[in-house]
């Protein structure tokens, strides 16, 4: 069970870092593209039905994601199921 603890734990970071990283503007031949685009490799196959199944929030002309927010809450909500 620690290894499955540590693992969700070490995921929520990941998912944290991906959220970060989205929002710093970064040229395709920087060197934290390439950490950026391993961020998104580790998150997109859970991110991507948790975005299909919600719909961005509108703020007016902008969609606000909230997948991310879900999963990061569906993952401390297990952490704390599996871990306590």
């Amino acid at each position: 069970m620690n290894i499955l603890c540590v693992a969700l734990q070490v995921y929520w970071i990941v998912v944290v870092a991906r959220i970060v990283m989205e929002w710093i503007p970064v040229s395709y031949d920087h060197p934290l593209a390439r950490m950026r685009s391993v961020l998104r490799s580790a998150t997109e196959p859970v991110l991507a039905p948790l975005r299909a199944m919600i719909p961005p929030v509108r703020l007016g002309g902008v969609g606000l994601d909230l997948s991310p927010i879900i999963l990061l809450l569906g993952l401390s909500l297990l952490t704390g199921a599996i871990c306590n």
